[in-house]
């Protein structure tokens, strides 16, 4: 999987709402908020079904009703389009069944 640079990075982002750079861990990230923990659960659930298709995990934390997303492909020590498609896919995924 070949690494994207920061502009392809910063390219993806503009389609990307809700997401931002993590440099530290040269990463993309997202923080959502919905009503309840079973949401919020839900919401991982259908993400864990969908990461395991890709064989592409996130990094999160579950508090409550957030989510905090981090995704990098670790095995390229940066972003790359296996992130930018589980961003597009956790996003329409928001937009259609969850509020954000």
């Amino acid at each position: 999987m070949a690494k994207l640079n920061n502009r392809e990075i910063e390219t993806a982002l503009c389609n990307l709402s809700g997401w931002s750079r993590c440099e530290k861990k040269n990463a993309i990230e997202r923080s959502i908020k919905f009503t309840d923990f079973n949401e919020a659960f839900s919401f991982m659930a259908a993400v864990a079904l969908k990461a395991e298709q890709l064989n592409h995990h996130p990094e999160w934390l579950n508090v409550y009703n957030r989510v905090d997303i981090t995704l990098t492909t670790h095995s390229e020590g940066r972003v790359t389009a296996k992130d930018i498609n589980l961003a597009l896919f956790i996003n329409k995924l928001v937009k259609n069944r969850y509020l954000s």
